[in-house]
């Protein structure tokens, strides 16, 4: 992947606003795909000049489908939105209706943005960690301190993984196995959502399926990646404690 400003020197510099400091990254799955599915981008630190010249500080909620062709390398995210501060704008509507614009041009979709104020709770789920036995069906499962690696940078991300299915039992054994064979792999983290989904789902023939990634933030944004076997998607945007 060809990127303007990842791990460049300079990068640190905050530049004007422009949608070309925007970097698109090609989903693995680009093309047609057999399930639904959103990517939340939650952003903490997003400020511009209101129409008395005065900075805000907002936290914004960025909604990319997972049928886009493309999506937004993360760190050109955070140096297109830091290029704001100095940008003025009659209202907060006009700043989120731009954003929107740029992100839809670059991930070929309708990319939603929006001011967010508060977050749910985590779902009430079953810890996954060293479980050694079939859980039942209809149960929120969580796994706690998944690892990856970053393929640009090399560092690791981490995060926690909620699976949920409504008529499948889950063997507990194989799923732990399988979430903790990414701790030495590099992929970013739509596509390690992707890959355990399309496992569980494949391999172990869990038709009715969803899974969630909630990465921990760096540079002030988190990605969430929810995939589904059903359009209607169980899980809000929640927070959990250490994101």
């Amino acid at each position: 992947m060809k990127v303007k400003y990842l791990g460049k020197k300079n990068s640190s510099k905050i530049l004007d606003y422009s949608p070309n400091l925007l970097d698109s990254v090609k989903r693995s799955h680009a093309g047609a795909i057999s399930y639904y599915g959103i990517d939340f981008w939650n952003v903490y630190e997003f400020s511009y000049l209101n129409s008395k010249n005065k900075p805000t500080l907002e936290a914004l909620e960025i909604k990319i489908s997972v049928d886009s062709d493309f999506t937004v390398e993360s760190k050109s995210l955070k140096i297109y939105l830091a290029s704001f501060y100095k940008r003025k704008f009659k209202n907060s509507i006009n700043a989120y209706t731009l954003i929107e614009r740029d992100l839809s041009r670059l991930t070929k979709s309708k990319v939603k943005v929006k001011r967010k104020t508060r977050y749910d709770s985590p779902p009430k789920s079953i810890k996954l960690n060293g479980l050694r036995e079939k859980i039942k069906k209809n149960k929120v499962l969580k796994f706690e301190g998944f690892r990856s690696i970053c393929p640009v940078t090399a560092q690791p991300d981490w995060a926690n993984i909620y699976v949920y299915s409504a008529s499948h039992s889950i063997d507990s054994i194989k799923i732990n196995n399988l979430l903790k064979s990414f701790r030495e792999k590099g992929d970013f983290h739509e596509a390690c959502i992707d890959s355990i989904f399309l496992t569980l789902r494949d391999k172990f023939k869990i038709n009715d399926l969803t899974v969630c990634g909630r990465f921990l933030r760096r540079g002030g944004i988190d990605i969430n990646p929810i995939r589904s076997s059903n359009k209607k998607i169980i899980f809000k945007n929640f927070r959990d404690f250490n994101q």
